[in-house]
């Protein structure tokens, strides 16, 4: 019954053109809040996941775009971060309010529970995860570690960000390596060699980047229509996505 319920209200938000706002426990409790942009029942769902210092505002913009191109999406407040385009991370201050630790590491566990949520309660056919910056790393991580719940992953901005945390200098190198999903990688043209490595190790057949031929920007922002370049980096995206639409 509740999820039926639920499935209600996810059609009453398409029709009005805004995203539902949801709330879902994370691996250790701590309640995680997210903006669900449905498209139709049987879409494919793209997880968002924002990066340092932000929220699930970092998607405003792109999640209704990625609506249109056919996919359903879920952009999510990892507890480390904060605020962007006037959206406030609410997983961020129930986490402050806790007493929890919020470094970048911390937030694995809600991008795992993220996973979880879209597998037991959208139940979601196919699912598609998508980082920024810190969380594009750790989307290697996560991918790596559930190979049968993702279907392809996108990266902006990835890097071996976590060794001030005691991880190896390789750690996401190393999870790379057990990937055989199809995977997208894109940053501003200078972080090339931050993930150069990275890629290079993933063994899957279909795998992909973009660099732009100016600058380019840091993480999904690059996607946002201010930006000079984001129109080459949606030609990028979309020729990507094409093979996961239903």
């Amino acid at each position: 019954m509740r999820t039926f319920l639920l499935f209600l209200a996810f059609i009453a938000f398409t029709f009005a053109g805004e995203p539902k706002t949801i709330n879902f426990k994370s691996l250790d409790g701590l309640i995680i809040t997210a903006d669900y942009y449905f498209q139709a029942e049987d879409a494919p769902l793209i997880i968002l996941f924002h990066q340092a210092g932000w929220s699930r505002g970092e998607y405003r913009e792109i999640a209704p775009k990625l609506n249109k191109l056919g996919f359903n999406c879920l952009a999510v407040d990892q507890r480390s971060g904060k605020e962007v385009n006037a959206v406030v991370n609410e997983t961020h201050l129930r986490a402050e309010k806790a007493g929890k630790k919020t470094e970048y590491l911390d937030a694995y566990q809600d991008m795992q529970a993220s996973l979880n949520y879209a597998v037991d309660t959208l139940k979601a056919r196919k699912i598609i995860s998508w980082g920024s910056s810190y969380s594009s790393a750790l989307n290697f991580v996560l991918t790596a570690n559930n190979p049968d719940k993702i279907s392809a992953m996108l990266a902006f901005a990835p890097g071996e960000y976590f060794k001030r945390f005691g991880k190896a200098v390789d750690y996401i190198q190393s999870h790379a390596a057990k990937i055989t999903v199809p995977i997208f990688v894109t940053s501003k043209r200078k972080e090339y060699e931050n993930w150069k490595a990275i890629f290079e190790a993933v063994p899957a057949r279909r795998k992909a980047y973009f660099l732009p031929k100016i600058s380019g920007q840091h993480g999904s922002r690059a996607l946002w229509e201010k930006f000079p370049e984001h129109k080459d980096y949606w030609n990028a995206v979309t020729q990507f996505l094409e093979a996961f639409k239903r």
